[in-house]
């Protein structure tokens, strides 16, 4: 690195946080996919040079694994949080579980839009593709667990956790349509609340 761009790096580095740049390349990851991830772009974005990025990550692939990396530790917590969250009411646990992963979709649709493009990197990055196993059968052993506690059948159980994915997973490629409609979201979790929860309930 030559003395001006060492400068620069200095100079611009207290400007913007680690943080900072991740956030402007989910967004483009948000606006067109991981290819839309361009380092002087993003910069010119956050009105930097490209300076201010090499004070935060080595290289333009750094800058990627570390987006995918955030995205995967705050799903973890996000899991283990709902884990925990637990009642007495199983069918409660579950509508709110639902209820949960439908929000956390995005209000905004961003970070639906965010894992969707995630999955089509998994595609043809075999690094992505292990890590989306793991975090897809962590889910799937959260769903499970709620609904064992609803049926006290784990054959029962395993198979309502995996129709209860697909619909979440359907409900985020409906969702993500630009041309969605408001009332979109609360029609699918009525239907998946009825069918999955709701009717499993023993009278």
């Amino acid at each position: 690195m030559n003395p001006e761009n060492r400068k620069r790096k200095r100079s611009e580095a207290p400007r913007l946080t680690r943080d900072d740049w991740l956030d402007a390349a989910f967004q483009a990851v948000v606006d067109g996919g991981f290819d839309n991830v361009r380092v002087l772009v993003i910069a010119q974005t956050l009105g930097v040079t490209r300076g201010s990025f090499y004070w935060h990550f080595n290289d333009h692939a750094d800058l990627v694994s570390s987006l995918i990396e955030r995205w995967r530790k705050r799903e973890v917590e996000l899991d283990r949080a709902l884990q925990l969250d637990a009642t007495d009411d199983p069918k409660a646990d579950l509508e709110h579980l639902l209820e949960a992963a439908l929000a956390h979709a995005g209000a905004d649709l961003e970070n639906m839009r965010f894992e969707l493009a995630l999955r089509g990197l998994g595609r043809r990055d075999p690094v992505v593709a292990k890590m989306l196993v793991e975090v897809d059968a962590a889910r799937m052993a959260l769903f499970e667990d709620k609904f064992l506690r609803l049926t006290d059948d784990p054959k029962t159980a395993e198979e309502l956790a995996v129709l209860f994915y697909l619909a979440i997973v359907g409900s985020y490629q409906a969702l993500s349509r630009p041309t969605s409609p408001p009332q979109a979201k609360d029609y699918r979790k009525g239907i998946i609340t009825d069918y999955l929860i709701r009717r499993q309930v023993k009278t």
